[in-house]
């Protein structure tokens, strides 16, 4: 099975299970079951898609709550669009283990710089309540900038970024061990453009929180 950022159940006779896949293209085994069934999340952060495939086919769930039955020797059902409700009242527990859906928050800088914008630096606040809601928290800071300047420069204002914005959160009280801090520099754009452009929309922090 393959999930583009997916928030899925799965449900089987033998064994019951709820699964969040959080990155792009990841596999994840189901486990052996003469039955099971797959049902595809809503996750208004990240609308994604999962398709499930067994020996015998694949099918893809698109759009929230659909729902794929699979039986060994058979090819994925055709997608059936489950009652919110239904899925709720008959998986109560399994939805309940599931970890939380990732948030994304997007900081903005001033040109070749380090300093965020005004309407950026408001958000943070927004930022430290999310971390405070989650149990276990998991804060993932990377860098980002345009396409004026070098790479090997952009990587590092990217990565000088993601510092500053780690420095501002943890100046506000949040625990500096559970940010990461990546720089993409100019590369993973927003928006796509030409070498040497400049791009507001691409001079940001991306903040994931888990």
């Amino acid at each position: 099975m393959t999930s583009r950022g997916a928030r899925l159940l799965i449900a089987g006779a033998a064994a019951a299970l709820a699964m969040s896949a959080g990155c792009g293209g990841k596999r994840a085994n189901t486990p052996a079951a003469p039955n099971l069934q797959v049902v595809l999340l809503e996750d208004r952060e990240n609308p994604s898609a999962a398709t499930v495939t067994s020996k015998a086919g694949t099918v893809t769930l698109a759009s929230p709550f659909e729902s794929t039955t699979v039986v060994t020797g058979r090819p994925p059902s055709a997608p059936v669009k489950l009652d919110e409700a239904q899925v709720r009242r008959e998986y109560g527990a399994l939805l309940a283990s599931l970890p939380e859906p990732a948030l994304h928050f997007n900081l903005y800088f001033r040109t070749d710089t380090s300093e965020l914008t005004p309407e950026s630096r408001a958000i943070l606040p927004d930022i430290l309540s999310a971390v405070a809601a989650r149990k276990v928290p998991e804060v993932t800071a990377i860098g980002h900038t345009d396409t004026t300047g070098t790479a090997p420069n952009n990587y590092r204002l990217g990565l000088e970024r993601a510092e500053a914005v780690k420095a501002l959160l943890v100046k506000a009280g949040l625990d500096d061990r559970l940010i990461e801090v990546v720089s993409h520099g100019e590369r993973n754009r927003l928006v796509e453009t030409p070498d040497n452009t400049p791009e507001p929309r691409n001079r940001r922090v991306e903040i994931t929180i888990r």
